[in-house]
Formats: C-alpha cells, structure tokens, sequence
C-alpha cells in the first residue's frame, strides 16, 4: 500500500496541465465507444461470441457491463473525478480488448481497431498513475493553491 501511495503523490505532483487534455480526450473516446457498442449491440456480443468468451447469457451479461464502465468511467474521467479508479477498473477490459478480441482479428488488417485499442490502454496506465490533474471536478482535494 505504501508504493500506491508513493505513485500517487508523484503523479500529483508531476502533472502538467496540457496532459488534462488527453485525460478529457481519453474519457470522450471510452464513453463514444460505450455508446457505439450500445448501437451495435448485436455486432459486439458477435465479437466477444468469436472470442470465446462465455455462453450466450454471460456474454450478454459481460456485453451490458462492458458498456456501462465504459460510459460511468469515460464520464468520470472526462471530468476528472475519481480518475485512477475509473482507470484500473477499464484496465481489465482493454487488455481483453487488446489480447483476446484484436489480436485473433488480425493487427495489420485494413481498418483493425488493434492500434486504437492499444492507445487507449496505454492512456489508461497512464493516468491509473497520473490521476486527475489540474482540470479537473476533484482538483480542489489534490491542488487546493493552485489556481487554473
């Protein structure tokens, strides 16, 4: 618990401001892709079925999950509140994303969603140990003298 908190207390006080804008960009594009596998309900749960991920009851179930710790997370990261929760509870799901659904699909295909995947996961390491920043709902709790 002692290093947690030793990477907290770095990321606070290591974090340049322009780096709020990639943490609001990252939240924007979890809660786009919520709404999008939402859309397309039917293609996503077609996607995970081809990944071998369970019966068709837990993959709905897993699907409905996916897509609301997409959008919960993306709109509390986008906002900057409770940003390194959000951040490790998608985590698990990217890595699924990464590992099990674009890696069977093929890396270099034309139009493979494997490089996007990727930079979203790496934006989430990022700001699992970043946190909020100075733009931010909860920046008062981790900045109170700094002004924006």
């Amino acid at each position: 618990m002692n290093m947690l908190k030793k990477i907290q207390n770095w990321g606070d006080q290591h974090h340049p401001k322009w780096l709020d804008y990639f943490r609001i960009l990252l939240g924007l594009i979890l809660i786009w892709k919520g709404i999008d596998f939402y859309i397309n309900m039917q293609t996503f749960s077609n996607l995970m079925r081809g990944a071998f991920l369970g019966t068709a009851v837990s993959i709905s179930i897993l699907a409905h999950l996916i897509i609301m710790l997409h959008i919960i997370g993306g709109l509390a990261i986008t906002l900057g509140t409770h940003t390194r929760i959000f951040c490790l509870v998608n985590l698990p799901i990217l890595i699924g994303a990464v590992f099990f659904i674009n890696m069977s699909g093929g890396i270099f295909k034309p139009y493979s969603e494997f490089w996007f995947s990727v930079s979203v996961l790496v934006g989430l390491v990022c700001f699992a140990i970043e946190g909020n920043g100075i733009l931010s709902v909860d920046r008062d709790k981790v900045y109170p003298k700094q002004a924006v």
